[in-house]
């Protein structure tokens, strides 16, 4: 594992009790970084403290991304509690169902949206001010080959992650001459649970698309996560991560 230096740095990083905001909590905390994880889940928040506190200082903060007045009072008392916010790990995120979009629930349609969309927009609003007064942030929102390429029978899920991508370009423009740098990463499936709210149909789509003819690891989305929340990355901001397995054409 290559040693990326975030010591004395802090970082939040929402959907962070399981799967890939895990993964990524373990390589920040390995790293050197102290990390507040924010989830819905309580009981999971608990069991991934429990199990990750020998590995570095950790705070848990039950989240819903959904509604703005939550994720400010969570970015005012982490802040208060560590003292600064250096890295914003936009992570949580659900699938939705799959249907064709003229059949595609509204209700459903609407949550995927709330949650994969317009939460990483209550989080980027809530934190940057912290970033901007002490001159220096690193934001990585969580996208997805779909909001790219746009899979069929998950158009929610994959607007909603197209939205992220032109969300992160606007703001990395927006701060690009205050050393706050805004990436997103836009990887292949990783197996995880949200792999339960997936038909098996859509499943084997997905991995059929992806030349590697796998899905990818946590520990490589974490992976590349790690450089781009670190100092070294001093120059990019507002680009977009491939991390499909060769299943990317731009």
């Amino acid at each position: 594992m290559n040693t990326i230096d975030l010591e004395g740095r802090h970082a939040v990083i929402t959907g962070g009790a399981e799967g890939i905001g895990r993964a990524i909590a373990e390589r920040l905390l390995a790293s050197g970084a102290s990390v507040s994880l924010w989830d819905m889940d309580q009981d999971r928040l608990g069991t991934t403290a429990a199990q990750l506190n020998a590995e570095g200082r950790i705070q848990t903060r039950t989240v819903n991304v959904t509604e703005p007045d939550s994720v400010l009072l969570a970015a005012e008392e982490t802040a208060r509690s560590f003292g600064k916010i250096d890295i914003l790990v936009a992570n949580a995120g659900i699938a939705g169902p799959n249907f064709p979009c003229w059949e595609y629930p509204v209700d459903a349609w609407q949550q995927v949206i709330q949650v994969d969309l317009n939460g990483v927009f209550h989080c980027c609003r809530a934190v940057v001010p912290f970033m901007l007064k002490q001159g220096y942030g690193r934001i990585v929102n969580v996208a997805s080959i779909a909001g790219k390429e746009g899979n069929p029978q998950a158009s929610a899920y994959s607007a909603a992650k197209a939205g992220v991508i032109a969300l992160t370009k606007s703001l990395g423009k927006e701060l690009a001459e205050h050393n706050i740098a805004v990436n997103c990463i836009t990887p292949a499936a990783a197996r995880t649970r949200i792999f339960d709210q997936i038909t098996q149909q859509h499943i084997d789509y997905m991995l059929a698309k992806i030349p590697r003819r796998r899905f990818a690891e946590v520990s490589e989305i974490a992976g590349m996560v790690a450089w781009l929340v670190s100092e070294e990355n001093s120059f990019t901001t507002a680009a977009v991560f491939d991390l499909s397995g060769g299943r990317a054409t731009y």
